[in-house]
């Protein structure tokens, strides 16, 4: 059976990986595989384009790495986190910590609610709830504002009122895995290019080709997939596994292919990548920031992995946009980063006298928004259409939060789906 999959993300590859048996070709519109695990390579070292790092909880993920022969480049670390409120960074590692930044009785509610969605077992019915809503009668609206609502406008903008309460009790719960240091988390010597590769390499000597183009369309006839138009060229197949978005799916099949889901909302990344001269934060890995800047939160890459693997200071800048006619979309990369540096400059004074290089990575579809309801529009792994299947952050293995594991979990499902009907 021939195989095509669009897209070389952790999706695409995870899914080729486990379809030993079939004849596959995957197309990737990037020059190399990895998706939104790509990475840079700068002077022999590789740097991923946008931040990532595994959760202890990331079972699949972990297991893969074991099964490829990478057990020796995960390590284990801990990754502080800090607050920016009123022109001063709060460290948030600690009780003690947090009670500096937030008022008293605040910490005792917020505290009281982590521990409660901690308890949640099955969040569908918190799916019909707003975040925002839970928040304050769980905790009261001081702790909604001094607390939550930066964060959720910075992750969803315009939209953050309409965030489901499912997404925020699974973000709870991915992010509980915290020590009086910080949060433990996992990460790759030498990058997740290393994984990426390795699963390539595998596709690879099965006999599989990841090639690089654009696919148009996926075609259609009699309700079966005949094949895809990609760069022009016509390819016959049996079956297509798509990882696209789903409103860039709906484009390239012409039709609505799933019966719903094609109405899920994406939102856009524009993710900047700082060379330093020296350390801007003092051991802080992930900062979340209350204040009027073009971005939502900071990630001091060599706070968390050590800067001498580098040869040089790595920040992360990253802002979330929910609009394609927005600033962050439609104007240069330098322009982007002239807004980024304003706002750096606000937060750090003389943070430009620091910067060596910089890389700048955009897509206008990273993520869904979580919205109320969005529960009942996950995509399928198999669709109405004979041969076609999804996988992707629009999977179930991807909600109520997305993660590397939820994209190695979509592609591992979306091949068994194959394998269990044969066709």
């Amino acid at each position: 059976m021939k195989t095509i999959i669009i897209g070389a993300g952790l999706a695409g590859l995870a899914a080729a990986y486990r379809l030993t048996e079939d004849d596959i070709i995957i197309i990737e519109k990037d020059p190399e595989p990895g998706g939104m695990v790509s990475s840079y390579s700068l002077d022999g070292n590789h740097i991923e384009q946008y931040y990532h790092h595994i959760f202890a909880g990331d079972r699949a993920l972990i297991s893969l790495i074991y099964e490829l022969g990478l057990a020796g480049k995960l390590e284990w670390l801990r990754g502080s986190t800090g607050y920016y409120i009123n022109g001063q960074i709060y460290p948030m590692n600690t009780p003690f910590e947090i009670l500096k930044a937030l008022p008293f009785i605040d910490v005792i509610k917020l505290a009281r609610l982590v521990l409660k969605a901690k308890t949640v077992k099955d969040t569908t019915p918190f799916d019909d709830i707003t975040a925002k809503k839970w928040i304050i009668e769980t905790a009261g609206q001081s702790v909604y504002n001094n607390f939550f609502e930066p964060l959720l406008d910075s992750k969803f903008g315009e939209n953050k009122e309409k965030v489901s309460a499912a997404w925020l009790l699974g973000r709870v719960r991915i992010r509980s895995n915290r020590g009086t240091k910080g949060e433990k988390l996992g990460y790759m010597r030498g990058g997740f290019h290393e994984l990426i590769e390795a699963m390539a390499n595998s596709v690879r000597k099965n006999g599989g080709i990841i090639r690089q183009g654009n696919v148009s369309r996926i075609k259609i006839s009699s309700g079966s997939v005949t094949g895809v138009v990609a760069d022009g060229e016509h390819i016959d197949c049996d079956r297509v596994i798509s990882t696209v978005a789903p409103d860039t799916l709906k484009k390239i099949t012409c039709s609505e292919v799933t019966g719903h889901g094609t109405d899920i909302n994406y939102q856009g990344t524009a993710c900047a990548l700082f060379g330093l001269a020296g350390q801007v934060m003092d051991g802080v890995y992930w900062l979340n920031i209350k204040e009027n800047v073009p971005f939502g939160a900071v990630i001091e890459h060599t706070n968390f992995i050590p800067p001498s693997d580098y040869g040089e200071h790595l920040m992360y800048v990253t802002s979330y946009f929910q609009n394609p006619e927005s600033v962050l979309w439609k104007s240069g990369d330098e322009k982007v980063i002239e807004l980024y540096l304003e706002g750096l400059e606000k937060l750090f004074p003389g943070f430009g006298n620091k910067v060596r290089w910089w890389r700048l990575r955009r897509d206008i579809d990273t993520a869904p928004v979580y919205e109320v309801g969005y529960g009942k529009k996950i995509l399928p792994y198999q669709t109405k259409i004979k041969g076609l299947y999804l996988a992707g952050m629009f999977s179930d293995a991807n909600y109520p939060e997305r993660s590397m594991n939820g994209s190695v979990v979509a592609g591992f499902r979306c091949a068994g789906a194959i394998k269990n009907t044969g066709f």
